[in-house]
């Protein structure tokens, strides 16, 4: 949805992430120098980074996403990254100009988190 500056309102999309699954704790759309866009924890959730870990973090995925670029031509395109850690797990969808970073519960099933990372793709391939 842009506004009237033809600007994409991240923030609908960002909501709209989180409501796919009771398992997702947090959304952001981070540009490529590794900036928040828009972000959310969700409801009844708490963070497991201070909000300066959480944007140290993201410019952390920015530059990895640059590095992974470095491989495109003899790999292939990175089609999302996947992080399970022992209290959450991490995904992260790399649309054309925008990053899409998520945590879910660690202990849900993986063919869940599968169908999650699909339909983020969806949710955010006009970014």
């Amino acid at each position: 949805m842009k506004n009237k500056n033809h600007k994409i309102d991240l923030i609908p999309i960002v909501e709209d992430i989180l409501s796919i699954d009771p398992g997702m704790r947090f959304a952001a759309i981070i540009d490529l120098k590794g900036n928040i866009s828009e972000s959310i924890m969700k409801e009844g959730k708490t963070s497991l980074k201070s909000q300066k870990e959480e944007e140290y973090f993201c410019k952390q995925v920015a530059l990895r996403r640059k590095i992974r670029n470095e491989f495109n031509k003899s790999l292939g395109k990175v089609d999302y990254v996947h992080i399970e850690r022992e209290k959450v797990t991490q995904i992260v969808v790399y649309p054309k100009r925008k990053t899409v970073y998520v945590t879910i519960e660690p202990n849900m099933d993986i063919i869940k988190k599968l169908k999650i990372v699909k339909l983020i793709k969806e949710k955010t391939a006009q970014l």
